[in-house]
């Protein structure tokens, strides 16, 4: 690693310290204390936070969603071309498909498993947190997130299938919607690799084009620095560290508890027995997406400096790091997956039910699925909730009768915390897109026959 690497990670961990120092400290705090009313407070935090936002932005996030749409067509193409057999790419694709369902599967059992056992939401004042939590779901205008939600499995699968088969890739590309991008890019890939020699011409123009692409992502990479500052800070001194009190710091803990697990030991277990790697020196050359992630809590905004670094630090091979991380950045939400199980558990505690085996079983296969088809960007989980919340609750006049279900303002329980554990489980979620790249970097090496790429860093 060359001396302006160092640099560069030192320097955008320093703006992630800063950010949440001046967030808290600087804003947060100083707007609660002295505020006479909760709306003076919040609008003393909102004219100080906007200007911060609007600059992290501009500088930074605004550049990297602006190469999310053709890096992951054009990265999606040229992996496709460069697999080349369709019968390798059928392998290729299912085993990276069954990869994310196991690990989101994986994550969510982790998290069920630890609010089974640390039952943070149990003895909570229902009342009380009711009342709040009502408030909070009307001003923050929730219910018209949610309002077309799917409403049962079906739906969910049918509202994937419309994104995977899309009748105008254009307008998805404008609205930002890359799973009809990828399904375009693999049918035209493999229309290049069909014809042959013809296909040579737009095969080299496309893998020129991504190139370029990589350039720009080394360029925009920089503005990290004062981008991850102005970000952090706007987002911790929007919310601050007060929200963390009675059964929201136990359930915080619970979530952050099982991100921790399910990354430390569950995804780096996976890669060491699939690949032999060190998966401890792996997350140490992903630094820099991995801080990219929590600053920005978008894994599709991070998606340029993922396949980057992947490639560049990882010793992942461009094959599987173009096909496999664009792939996971729209459907493989480990964190997001987590979150939504520890959530609704959490939720159906405080207004005291005792959820059986049956309900768990509905939850992880609900929050499997959901989680597939949610958008990679901030809160996009808060949708996921009222689906996962609406299968269980469709379950209580059989196993209950006349108790009622749980209310879909209960999510306003947890929306002061949301934002900041937001940040941590879009981390999980680049992280196990990232060890996708690298375990299926063996079935997808850069050259056919050999070895895989040897790591750097």
């Amino acid at each position: 690693m060359g001396k302006r690497e160092i640099v560069l990670t030192v320097l955008i961990v320093m703006a992630l310290i800063a950010g949440v120092i001046v967030g808290q400290f600087a804003i947060h705090a100083p707007a609660t204390s002295q505020a006479e009313t909760a709306e003076a407070a919040r609008a003393a935090i909102a004219s100080a936070t906007e200007p911060l936002e609007k600059l992290g932005d501009l500088l930074f996030v605004r550049p990297l969603r602006m190469l999310v749409v053709p890096i992951v067509f054009v990265g999606v193409l040229v992996g496709v071309t460069s697999i080349g057999r369709p019968d390798r790419l059928g392998v290729l694709g299912g085993t990276t498909i069954g990869y994310y369902l196991l690990t989101m599967a994986a994550s969510i059992v982790v998290g069920l498993t630890l609010v089974g056992i640390f039952q943070p939401g149990a003895g909570a004042d229902t009342g009380a947190v009711d009342a709040q939590a009502e408030r909070a779901f009307v001003e923050a205008g929730i219910e018209s997130r949610i309002a077309e939600r799917p409403e049962n499995l079906a739906d969910i699968f049918f509202q994937l299938a419309d994104s995977l088969v899309p009748t105008n890739p254009v307008r998805a590309a404008a609205e930002g919607d890359t799973l009809p991008l990828v399904t375009l890019a693999i049918v035209l890939g493999l229309a290049l690799v069909v014809i042959g020699d013809r296909g040579e011409p737009a095969r080299a123009f496309f893998a020129s084009l991504f190139e370029a692409m990589i350039r720009m992502v080394m360029w925009i990479i920089w503005l990290a620095i004062p981008g991850v500052f102005f970000v952090v800070a706007a987002r911790v001194g929007q919310v601050g560290f007060s929200g963390f009190a009675g059964p929201l710091l136990g359930f915080s803990l619970v979530v952050l508890g099982g991100l921790l697990i399910h990354t430390l030991v569950t995804l780096p277990l996976v890669m060491f027995a699939t690949t032999g790697r060190n998966p401890f020196r792996f997350m140490w050359q992903m630094r820099k997406p991995l801080l990219t992630a929590f600053a920005t809590s978008s894994s599709a905004a991070t998606l340029p400096i993922t396949i980057e670094e992947s490639i560049k630090s990882g010793g992942c091979s461009k094959r599987a790091s173009n096909f496999v991380l664009p792939l996971g950045a729209t459907v493989n939400m480990d964190g997001t997956a987590l979150y939504i199980a520890v959530v609704t558990t959490f939720l159906f505690e405080i207004y005291g039910f005792d959820l059986n085996i049956a309900q768990y079983a509905i939850i992880l296969f609900t929050a499997t699925l959901a989680a597939v088809g949610t958008a990679a960007v901030p809160s996009a989980s808060l949708v996921l909730m009222a689906i996962v919340i609406t299968a269980v609750n469709n379950t209580i006049p059989a196993l209950e009768p006349g108790k009622e279900p749980l209310p879909l303002h209960a999510i306003g329980i947890i929306l002061g915390v949301d934002r900041l554990l937001d940040m941590c489980r879009t981390v999980m979620n680049v992280w196990g897109d990232s060890v996708g790249a690298k375990v299926l970097t063996r079935l997808a090496p850069d050259e056919v026959d050999g070895p895989p790429a040897e790591e750097s860093g």
